[in-house]
């Protein structure tokens, strides 16, 4: 275990009264470990405290952040400065002495069968001496919520952790993003969610020992939204949280005048949960049963697939074990959403749809959803070129192409009429479509001025009059 390099991280606002003792404590374990307090700008002069700590003794280190910035993006700081320098273990903990220094060298060792230990609240009897009944209650509250709602077992709203930072990928927390107290039951769901082990090791955890609690009825409301947010994230897209592969090769050279990364991301904010929520359940029911149909169609086993303009892919996850798809989009964090939803991919590049990097008939067959509606005049008959282009001769592009008269079309311009017209939202709740298809002869054009032959033209009742399904055949070399 001497390759181990262990970090103890503890946040400070206002802890005058605790860091000294703190300090103390922790290194009169005797332990192998390296101690940093991250101190908010603290008024009460903490910030001066840890100084002459660090001054004082040469494992212990100040880190200071300009004013008050939230204790889940302080968390989120000490794990970054913790795989910046190397440490392989990361002991997190609170200043108050509601978590005991003495603790620590169990929960350490526990983390020799586990990936993240976690200390619990709720594994003994009278855990919580001291504690008001009404804080009693909303810590049982909370760990009932976390529980029934995100399926999370452990003890999710705690402070007190070890990390293995050796078996846990830096770019997990990437996934994280909440910066106050909800920090530590969606990191815990996290964790879990990435299929990473989490031991439990039993604690006291006694009432604050000086100063006063920093978690108000308004960080709890906070957090209770937050948890709900979660909560609908989870349902409209659990996959959202799973690490996929790690990119490689993004070109920088690439740019994109849609702005897709900007769409993607605002897909996690609050105000589009609603809508992703419905676009999620319409696509799992509807189109990916659709695409599964038309694949397996169209394609034998085993076939080799370009999807062009993956986006985030929910519909593709059925077709691995069918068929081989490559996956590009323009978009970097589509990209990352879709190798959450697709680990089974063959191969998943950043690139143009319209200038893409692979050879003349490259591929048995190029499929997209979603996609050409977006496209207009020149740039449209440029894109069907280039699908057509790394298609082999005899092998097909499917298009699910939006249809003008489709009800979702017509639901989704009354929406935003009623928000943007009449109340003044400014608010889009997908790109524009400036092409979506009338009719089987403008299918027909667009794929001859392409090289393809239309061999298939479908709109009707499967997937609720919302799409087209358009395939054109590439012609032969010699074909005139």
């Amino acid at each position: 275990m001497s390759s181990q390099r262990t970090l103890i991280f503890i946040p400070t606002y206002d802890e005058r009264e605790n860091v000294g003792k703190m300090c103390e404590e922790v290194l009169a374990l005797g332990l192998d470990a390296d101690l940093v307090f991250c101190d908010d700008s603290s008024p009460d002069g903490t910030g001066d405290i840890v100084d002459e700590l660090a001054a004082r003794h040469p494992r212990v280190r100040a880190m200071h952040r300009k004013g008050k910035l939230g204790i889940g993006s302080a968390h989120l700081d000490g794990i970054a400065y913790a795989y910046e320098h190397g440490y392989t273990r990361l002991v997190t903990m609170d200043c108050d002495f509601t978590h005991s220094p003495s603790d620590i060298p169990r929960m350490i060792a526990a983390l020799e069968g586990a990936d993240l230990v976690t200390a619990s609240r709720f594994q003994q009897r009278d855990s919580l001496p001291g504690w008001t009944p009404v804080r009693k209650g909303l810590t049982h509250l909370g760990h009932v919520l976390t529980r029934n709602l995100l399926g999370v077992t452990s003890d999710a709203t705690g402070a007190f952790r070890v990390y293995d930072l050796q078996r846990i990928p830096r770019r997990l927390f990437d996934l994280v993003t909440e910066k106050g107290y909800a920090f530590f039951f969606q990191s815990m769901f996290i964790v879990q969610e990435n299929g990473f082990r989490i031991v439990e090791v039993p604690i006291v955890l006694p009432a604050r020992t000086y100063g006063h609690s920093k978690m108000s009825i308004l960080e709890v409301k906070r957090s209770v939204e937050q948890l709900a947010r979660l909560y609908v994230a989870r349902k409209a897209n659990p996959a959202q949280f799973r690490l996929g592969r790690a990119l490689s090769e993004l070109d920088p050279a690439l740019h994109d005048p849609q702005e897709w990364d900007q769409y993607w991301e605002k897909k996690d904010k609050a105000g589009a949960l609603a809508y992703d929520v419905v676009a999620s359940a319409y696509r799992t029911m509807f189109i990916k049963s659709n695409l599964n149909r038309v694949i397996h169609q169209e394609f034998d086993k085993g076939a080799s697939l370009l999807h062009a303009g993956c986006g985030s892919g929910q519909v593709d996850a059925d077709l691995h074990r069918y068929v081989d798809v490559t996956a590009v989009d323009i978009s970097p964090e589509a990209l990352k959403r879709y190798s959450r939803e697709n680990p089974q991919a063959h191969a998943v590049r950043h690139a143009d749809i319209c200038k893409l990097p692979f050879a003349d008939g490259s591929f048995d067959g190029v499929y997209n959803l979603g996609v050409v509606e977006h496209f207009e005049g020149e740039k449209l008959g440029l894109l069907f070129s280039e699908l057509a282009r790394v298609t082999r001769p005899g092998g097909k592009v499917v298009t699910f192409w939006p249809h003008k008269l489709a009800t979702s079309a017509f639901v989704l311009d009354s929406i935003h009429f009623v928000l943007n017209d009449v109340l003044k939202k400014g608010v889009s709740l997908h790109p524009p479509e400036p092409s979506r298809i009338g009719s089987r002869a403008e299918a027909q054009q667009t794929f001859s001025d392409a090289g393809l032959d239309l061999v298939r033209y479908d709109f009707g009742a499967r997937d609720l009059f919302v799409q087209a399904i358009a395939i054109g055949q590439r012609r032969a070399a010699n074909a005139a």
